[in-house]
């Protein structure tokens, strides 16, 4: 399913579960899609056993309002997975942040088993876990990303306040969000700014005074998370110029680094010494410079001159420490 296509069905839901008849149109516009689109997604909920009805009489569309997804028969392996998942990366210690919903569809899962199969699928789990990087706790941030998820489903703008580490002091904005995204140690908001007057990247951790709006919003259609990245390191684009960053690790982390896809742009030569080269394009290159830091003197650029500068300005500030 397109990462759109998800917090449309769900504004679709929460339309049809809103007491009210809604005819196509109107969910159309509730949507900020076309009619042709509204019909496609109903037909998605319906194949999924999902009831949606219609009346004949007034031309419009509802839902009970008390839903509940069909049951699935799941083979060992799939309830494996789903449970290993939903547990330990909703984990409240070691987990993504507000993914506590996936815990308890967990649980819910297991609960649904046959006593025999819950019995094993119990004792592989304790077998397997999953760990994910050191991450920000987003300690308070609970309700500010309820919010944001809130807004996203509805297309509705929202007030914040931000702690920026470019600014001085907070900044005030309108927001309207396009995507929230976790990505290795938090969460982000990326979306249009009104202090801005483009689209920029907030993190959810430095978030406060969030507000629904009352004002709406569409995300634009050519709009995709990959295209406004590009090719940065990680979510810092800089000026796109696609550099061709070469690096060359000593045989000591070579292959420790290599095994690793650090980049979707990555590529590997391996040396007659056991070291290897690894090759990246990357657009802007602060972020890239603190990853190649962490390998000290097992790691060497050899393009471009300006990485390398980069890297000798930090090592020079470093020793005067």
């Amino acid at each position: 399913m397109g990462a759109a296509r998800l917090p449309r069905l769900l504004r679709l839901i929460q339309a049809l579960q809103s007491g009210r008849l809604c005819n196509s149109v109107q969910l159309a516009e509730e949507c900020g899609v076309s009619r042709r689109t509204i019909f496609r997604d109903i037909s998605i909920l319906q194949e999924a056993g999902i009831h949606v009805l219609y009346d004949e009489e007034r031309q419009g569309y509802c839902m009970p309002l008390r839903l509940s997804l069909p049951a699935s028969q799941l083979s060992l392996s799939e309830a494996i997975s789903l449970l290993l998942f939903c547990s330990e990366l909703s984990d409240s210690t070691t987990g993504i942040p507000f993914q506590q919903d996936a815990r308890q569809a967990a649980m819910k899962i297991l609960e649904g088993l046959p006593r025999s199969v819950r019995e094993t699928v119990a004792e592989i789990t304790e077998s397997m876990s999953i760990r994910i990087d050191s991450r920000n706790q987003l300690i308070g941030s609970q309700s500010l990303y309820e919010v944001l998820l809130s807004a996203l489903i509805r297309r509705e703008q929202i007030r914040v306040r931000y702690h920026s580490l470019t600014e001085a002091s907070p900044l005030s904005t309108l927001l309207s969000p396009y995507r929230l995204l976790f990505s290795r140690r938090s969460w982000y908001v990326i979306g249009r700014s009104s202090w801005h007057r483009t689209v920029r990247t907030f993190n959810v951790g430095r978030l406060e005074q969030l507000e629904l709006a009352g004002t709406f919003y569409k995300i634009p259609p050519r709009f995709s998370l990959d295209r406004y990245l590009g090719n940065a390191w990680h979510l810092i684009r800089g000026t796109p110029t696609g550099q061709t960053v070469k690096v060359q690790f000593d045989k000591q982390v070579a292959m420790n680094v290599a095994e690793v896809r650090w980049h979707k742009t990555q590529s590997a030569e391996w040396l007659e010494d056991g070291s290897v080269v690894l090759s990246f394009k990357v657009d802007g290159l602060s972020e890239i410079v603190w990853w190649i830091l962490g390998y000290g003197r097992y790691a060497r650029v050899l393009e471009p001159v300006t990485l390398k500068a980069m890297i000798h300005e930090h090592a020079q500030q470093m020793l005067a420490t």
